[in-house]
This record gives structure tokens, C-alpha cells and sequence, in this order.
């Protein structure tokens, strides 16, 4: 684990502690924007040609 990974997870438990469930639920749906955005990009440069 990276430190900027260690310190990334850090802020987000910080701010899960200090926002309660309105930051996790934040968290859950920026995640799955994230994710959604990673797909997209995976699957745009498959269609060019550019995958592995």
C-alpha cells in the first residue's frame, strides 16, 4: 500500500467519522462514478485498438 493510498483511506474515515452516514453514502456514489468512468474508459480504447 502506497502512502498516499494510507493517507487517501485516512481522510476518508476521517471525514465518515465526522460527517456520519451522509459522507459514506457521498463515498458510495462517487466510487460507483468512478468506477462507471473506468469502464468507459477501458471500453473506449478496446474499441480503438488500444487494449493490452
Amino acid at each position: 500500500m502506497t502512502t498516499q493510498l494510507v493517507g487517501d483511506l485516512l481522510i476518508l474515515a476521517l471525514a465518515a467519522r465526522v460527517f456520519g452516514a451522509d459522507a459514506v453514502t457521498l463515498l458510495r456514489r462517487l466510487a460507483a462514478a468512478g468506477v462507471r468512468a473506468g469502464v468507459s474508459e477501458m471500453t473506449r480504447h478496446h474499441q480503438r485498438g488500444e487494449g493490452r
